[in-house]
């Protein structure tokens, strides 16, 4: 993994192995875990219907988190992508547990909003599994194929990358999430009509922030003095190495 200026002011080459301490990368890591837990506990459950177009309300969170790992990948590389992922699988696996000793406790005599409780949290152990099998299954793909891209586009048409990436992630994503959390719950007919409703709108997000993901990563690149190229990277997402 190489580290490239992306400007004759910036740093010359750094080594991957160099130790660095970047201004912005723990902010992007806390919003990037933010929007998941958001994303799931607020949004993954509920289902809408927008002008005859029914989705999982989710989706107003989702592809920020998306676009964050894009830019994640694309100004730190794919190993530093790799630890946010991670840091979002553990949040995601506190928050289950979490859900379900709140959910247990007994109710204190005179609440009575057990049963609403239990009606918007009493499923979050199986969309928790659903999330956190699709979300790493679908992250690391989109952060794979952004790497790679960036290679064989030499740093060129960010959005090539962006958008492409998120088209493999996200089916990845959707294939695995709704299935999983949904199926026996919802119809199947509903199950197929928002996995692939919210898999072209998330692509379609991705495509409309294009513009907003072209000026944090350039800022991001200028300011932290480092364009990352994924040569000689160890892909494994296992791997902890930076």
């Amino acid at each position: 993994m190489t580290e490239t200026p992306p400007s004759s002011s910036a740093p010359s080459h750094v080594s991957a192995s160099t130790i660095r301490h970047f201004r912005y990368y723990d902010l992007v890591m806390a919003a990037f875990v933010a929007i998941l837990l958001l994303s799931n506990i607020i949004g993954a459950s509920k289902l809408a219907t927008v002008g005859g177009v029914t989705f999982g309300a989710g989706i107003l969170f989702f592809p920020l988190s998306y676009v964050i790992g894009d830019v994640l990948t694309e100004v730190y590389g794919y190993a530093r992508a790799r630890r946010v992922i991670w840091a979002g699988f553990a949040a995601l696996i506190f928050m289950a547990i979490m859900s379900w000793v709140v959910v247990a406790m007994p109710p204190a005599d005179g609440w009575g909003g057990q049963a609403a409780y239990e009606t918007v949290f009493g499923n979050a152990w199986r969309i928790v599994l659903a999330s956190v099998i699709a979300f790493w299954a679908g992250e690391f793909v989109n952060s794979y194929v952004l790497a790679r891209m960036k290679l064989w586009t030499g740093g060129r048409h960010l959005w090539t990358r962006t958008i492409g990436s998120t088209i493999f992630g996200q089916a990845f994503d959707s294939l695995l999430f709704y299935p999983i959390a949904f199926l026996g719950i919802w119809t199947t007919e509903q199950v197929v009509t928002v996995m692939i409703t919210n898999w072209a709108m998330k692509v379609a997000w991705e495509a409309a922030l294009t513009p907003a993901t072209y000026l944090v990563v350039g800022a991001l690149k200028r300011r932290e003095g480092v364009d990352v190229f994924d040569e000689g990277t160890d892909f494994n997402p296992f791997g902890a190495k930076v």
